[in-house]
């Protein structure tokens, strides 16, 4: 089973064909810049589509904190997708509410323990929409 690193080297090296399908759902690569470092940080993170954006989620299992990633996204929103062996520039944002409320089925349709995971925490776990950038 792939996971972290192995994960990322796996689908970049081979253009998704390892590590796009993952334990039942599908993962694309989330490039962001950290907030601190300044360094570009790669991770794989499961997905949905709503028209032609990409929707992820900033659950990190349900804990008190949002993840490391959502964190730099929210200071630097440009982001970089790998889907498979497309490679894009995006712009991160959170879901308005009645985009969370449309998008949240479709991924716990994809990852059905987001459910759980909400139960788990009293912060709103963001859902966050990646518009392409043209």
């Amino acid at each position: 089973m792939l996971f972290g690193q192995e994960h990322v080297d796996r689908y970049i090296a081979t253009d998704g064909e390892e590590g796009h399908d993952w334990q039942g759902t599908q993962t694309l690569l989330l490039t962001t810049t950290g907030s601190r470092s300044g360094q570009k940080r790669t991770l794989p993170l499961i997905y949905g589509t709503h028209g032609d954006d990409h929707v992820i989620v900033a659950s990190k299992g349900g804990a008190p904190d949002h993840p490391a990633w959502y964190k730099n996204l929210k200071r630097d929103p440009h982001v970089e997708l790998q889907v498979r062996g497309d490679r894009f520039p995006a712009v991160a944002r959170d879901a308005t509410p009645q985009e969370r409320t449309e998008l949240w089925p479709i991924m716990t349709k994809e990852w059905p323990a987001y459910d759980d995971y909400q139960l788990k925490t009293e912060r709103e776990i963001p859902v966050v929409v990646l518009d392409p950038v043209s």
